[in-house]
């Protein structure tokens, strides 16, 4: 049997380590599975970061592409022309708005395009409805993310 002194100690490290995972799933902070919706398969992983209350997101594994393994945006304009997807910032300027992060914005390195995006947590934390879009949120389209472990 443990002694209470033990036993307050254990509690008191379980919690230390349980409260920023339990604050994680408040937020898109952390690891995704990006899900292709033409194939319902992974198509890549992105990491979310929080910097001075504002969301980026960069592509750290390609896990599916036509290109093969080592995929370029080779649609993009500008400084993104032909760079590697992998490493490749795709999100930012997200800001928290109650339940939802929006304002910024997504780039898809499939086509090159940069869109406005808004995104929110479902499923306890454990999906995130990203959603692309010229002008209107109504007019794009909606991806689901997994949140990874």
């Amino acid at each position: 049997m443990l002694s209470p002194r033990c036993t307050s100690f254990l509690l008191a490290f379980a919690f230390v380590f349980a409260a920023p995972l339990a604050l994680a799933q408040d937020s898109p902070v952390g690891t995704w599975t990006t899900i292709d919706d033409a194939t319902g398969k992974p198509k890549s992983v992105v990491e979310i970061r929080e910097h001075d209350g504002e969301l980026t997101g960069k592509v750290v594994e390609v896990l599916q592409s036509e290109q093969g393994p080592n995929p370029v945006c080779d649609k993009c304009k500008g400084d993104l022309k032909d760079k590697p997807v992998t490493g490749m910032q795709i999100i930012w300027g997200m800001k928290q708005d109650g339940d939802e992060w929006k304002g910024g914005k997504i780039l898809d390195p499939k086509s090159g395009k940069v869109y406005g995006c808004k995104m929110h947590l479902t499923d306890n934390g454990q999906k995130l409805e990203v959603r692309g879009f010229m002008g209107m949120a109504l007019l794009g389209r909606t991806q689901v993310w997994q949140r990874k472990e």
